[in-house]
């Protein structure tokens, strides 16, 4: 698919102002959308969407086609009468991280309040609640009922469950339909809601000229109901043991490689029925968002497969997947495919050529382009038109942080940064973001942090730790008086997106 030259952030629902903890689709939200659009800008992207497990990751969910219950708006309950004011209570702090313990009790209190005043007077809302159940019901039957069931085992793994349940026995299944009746609908209502809050934000930038980018994780969580039901089509035995795991390889950066513990696809079993599991994926995201940022895009190539007990990631071996098979039959049912590529990392030929067989816009760091062992792959002058230039990524440190620290360690990174773009001043983060406008790439996309110039406070993720990731948040005081004008005179200057050309502006050959 070809792309129009654009500009856009990086900035996940849950990092919203608000009253209420966390971000949410409600008003702030739309308050974003008026921001973009006043600054000119055509691009929000967000993390994954999903309902996040142990660690608050989005790349960790407990179902790749679901939304998560924590994005939902309070005010437009309110706004819909399915909550009064005076049924909010025990508000979580409003400080600029987030206290996802507290939230997440707060949310479920409030969901149930909800839950109970729809199943008292649901005049308003049964019609468009069974048609959302009954069109969503090839992923929302398994997915409730895991939610369901994994209430009713104190929050433990599927795998420890009642033995009949892991099996996932016929009776089984009857038995704990019925017996868990009423939360299992519970389940079914906050999806609904999810799904209508988030259609109507989404509506609403579209309307305002503006497209999200919406992040799909390559692999699944192991405590998912996607593995769950589906354990065929995952390296997993029926009584969830994991026979092989992804990971990456021993690197520069690490000797004994990274063992990630999510289960790999078997692959043979999904080519069975054209890939069903994964065009239904695409087909429920892009119900979601108007662009697919693909992440861990390699592993459509070749991925790192480890056995299942190992320790370290250093007994896997790299073992060929069917990527191009499998876009060519995801094109064949759903049409050209509005995708980009994360491919960042050790890329080989063999990724690059499926990459660009597809036309998938892959990734340009700038954090990553300046210094010496650095890739100077990702220096603007290198550039490709058909990329996507981020000055970090939600891996990374901010850019300022990250330019501030390299200047102590007298690394010369920033001095060759310096050199590169011909300015000698204090403040590196405006200048690189002006560059990044300034490029071929067919997008720019500059993570929220970096537009605010925020140091290492505003960091939204440490790879490899627990606690105190994802937990961000931005206030309004941040933003500057002539920061959507100055973006906007970004976007003009840049032509992102280009002008419309004059008939009298084009040259012939005769002329």
């Amino acid at each position: 698919m070809q792309f129009e030259r654009s500009a856009g952030i990086l900035l996940h629902p849950t990092s919203l102002p608000g009253n209420y903890g966390i971000g949410d689709l409600g008003n702030e939200a739309y308050r974003l959308v008026d921001f973009l659009a006043e600054a000119g800008q055509k691009l929000w992207q967000v993390f994954p969407l999903g309902p996040t497990g142990y660690g608050d990751s989005p790349y960790q969910c407990f179902s790749a086609f679901a939304g998560n219950p924590l994005l939902i708006s309070p005010d437009k309950l309110i706004e819909e009468k399915l909550l009064h004011q005076t049924e909010i209570k025990n508000l979580p702090d409003d400080s600029t991280r987030i206290d996802f313990g507290k939230v997440i009790n707060f949310k479920k209190e409030l969901l149930t309040t909800a839950y109970k005043n729809f199943k008292k007077d649901n005049r308003n809302f049964v019609k468009d609640f069974n048609s959302f159940t009954k069109e969503h019901s090839s992923w929302l039957e398994d997915y409730s009922l895991f939610m369901a069931a994994k209430d009713f085992h104190r929050g433990a793994s599927w795998n420890q469950w009642d033995k009949s349940l892991v099996l996932r026995e016929k009776s089984a299944l009857i038995f704990f339909k019925e017996k868990l009746s009423d939360e299992i609908n519970y389940q079914k209502f906050v999806q609904f809601l999810f799904f209508r809050q988030w259609k109507a934000l989404r509506k609403y930038a579209n309307e305002k000229g503006i497209k999200i980018i919406g992040d799909m994780p390559i692999f699944i969580a192991f405590d998912s109901a996607d593995l769950w039901a589906n354990k065929e089509l995952f390296t997993v035995d029926e009584d969830g043991k994991l026979t092989f795991v992804a990971g990456v390889p021993p690197d520069y950066f690490s000797a004994t490689g990274q063992l990630w513990g999510n289960p790999l696809y078997k692959w043979d079993e999904m080519e069975k029925d054209d890939f069903l599991w994964w065009r239904k994926r695409f087909k429920a995201l892009w119900e979601l968002v108007d662009i697919i940022r693909i992440d861990h895009f390699r592993g459509f190539e070749a991925y790192w497969k480890i056995p299942g007990d190992a320790k370290t990631a250093q007994t896997g071996k790299w073992v060929k997947a069917p990527g191009e098979k499998l876009f060519d039959t995801v094109k064949k049912y759903l049409g050209d495919l509005p995708i980009l590529a994360e491919d960042l990392g050790v890329i080989t030929p063999p990724v690059e050529a499926l990459r660009d067989k597809f036309n998938f816009p892959g990734m340009k760091v700038l954090q990553f382009a300046f210094g010496e062992g650095m890739e100077t792959k990702f220096l603007p002058h290198n550039f490709v038109p058909n990329c996507v230039v981020y000055t970090g990524t939600h891996d990374n440190d901010t850019t300022k942080a990250y330019f501030e620290k390299e200047s102590e360690k007298k690394s010369g990174i920033t001095e060759h940064a310096k050199n590169y773009i011909n300015y000698f001043g204090n403040d590196l983060v405006p200048e690189l973001i002006r560059t990044a406008y300034a490029s071929v790439a067919v997008f720019v996309i500059i993570p929220m942090q970096d537009i605010l110039n925020l140091g290492g406070e505003a960091r939204m993720n440490f790879p490899s730790t627990l606690g105190g990731n994802w937990s961000w948040r931005f206030k309004w005081e941040l933003i500057q008086k002539n920061l959507s004008r100055h973006l906007k005179d970004l976007t003009e200057l840049y032509e992102r997106p280009p002008k419309p050309r004059k008939t009298e502006d084009i040259v012939t050959e005769e002329e």
